[in-house]
C-alpha cells in the first residue's frame, strides 16, 4: 500500500435519532469531521458523531413496522390468481 493516499479509519459513533440508538464502529468518516464538531460520550469514551437517518432501530422491516402499499391491486389480484397459500 501506498504511504498517505489513504483516509484515515478510526472510530466513530452512529447516531439514529428517531431510533435513538448510537453505536461506535470504525469508520473513513473520522478523518473528514470537522474539529470541534459534536461529539458524544459512550461507555466512557468521546467519539465524534455521524447522524444517520436509518438503523435498524428504526427500519421498518427490522421492527416489524413494515408494510404492504399496494395501490394498483397486485397483491390483490396474485392471491385471486394463485390463491393466499394457506
Amino acid at each position: 500500500m501506498k504511504k498517505g493516499i489513504h483516509p484515515a479509519y478510526a472510530p466513530v459513533a452512529f447516531r439514529d435519532r428517531s431510533g435513538d440508538l448510537v453505536f461506535v464502529s470504525s469508520s473513513t468518516l473520522a478523518g473528514g469531521l470537522v474539529e470541534g464538531g459534536e461529539t458524544v460520550e459512550v461507555d466512557g469514551t468521546t467519539y465524534p458523531v455521524v447522524d444517520v437517518d436509518v438503523s435498524t432501530a428504526s427500519h421498518p422491516f427490522w421492527t416489524g413496522r413494515g408494510r404492504v402499499l399496494d395501490t394498483e391491486g397486485r397483491v390483490e389480484k396474485f392471491n385471486r390468481r394463485y390463491g393466499t397459500g394457506a
